[in-house]
């Protein structure tokens, strides 16, 4: 794996030669992260069926199969080029799996600009309440869901993909910028904005738990 810009450099233009080999090193070099963001856009229906590692495996045979269209001239593209694989991946593994109910419950997964709204708006509200509230507690859950994503769809939509893409899905500035077409700036402000309407959610929400615990 390589650890260094250089050796990601080298990488990517080897990848762009048509190594394959260099292929499976680079796409090693962002797994992790690849991983994070699975595990954020799958459906919750799906996670205790479909392995993540399962699904970043067929990712990375797609990606074999579109070698000769990589795009990457750096590893802020080169990642984001992955990341477009691994989301048309989800997409394909929700179809399997969910058939019709994948497209009505809105779980297209964001590839280009900010994408599918209401899929980022799930993705969102199942990660802050998994964190506040228990399995056990469904009906509170259930209300809870319904409060942050009311939340969540008020907010400007470009200002919310930011917010998943850095907060939730790690990504830098830079990578968020690329991935959006907007400009870094333009993204840094949506995102101290998009920050600011995140804590007043989730100070909301957990006093939405407070209570619920309190009248248990």
């Amino acid at each position: 794996m390589a650890g260094t810009d250089g050796g990601l450099d080298e990488l990517i233009e080897r990848v762009k030669a048509g190594d394959e080999k260099a292929l499976a090193d680079l796409f090693s070099s962002f797994r992790e992260r690849l991983w994070r963001i699975v595990r954020f856009r799958l459906d919750p229906r799906l996670q205790r069926r479909v392995d993540a590692d399962d699904i970043l495996q067929e990712a990375y045979l797609n990606a074999a199969q579109r070698l000769k269209h990589f795009g990457g001239d750096s590893a802020t593209s080169a990642f984001i080029w992955f990341r477009l694989i691994v989301g048309q991946t989800l997409v394909d593994v929700h179809r399997r799996h969910l058939g019709a109910q994948a497209r009505d419950a809105g779980r297209e997964v964001p590839i280009h600009g900010f994408g599918d709204a209401q899929a980022t708006t799930t993705s969102i509200a199942g990660f802050l309440v998994a964190d506040l509230t228990s399995p056990s507690q469904a009906a509170m859950r259930r209300e809870a869901v319904e409060q942050v994503e009311e939340a969540l769809d008020r907010m400007d939509p470009i200002d919310r993909e930011v917010l998943a893409l850095r907060h939730f899905e790690e990504m830098t500035n830079a990578e968020t910028a690329e991935a959006l077409g907007i400009q870094q700036k333009a993204a840094s402000i949506r995102y101290v904005r998009a920050l600011g309407r995140l804590r007043a959610i989730l100070s909301k929400l957990a006093d939405f738990g407070g209570e619920s615990d309190g009248g248990a």
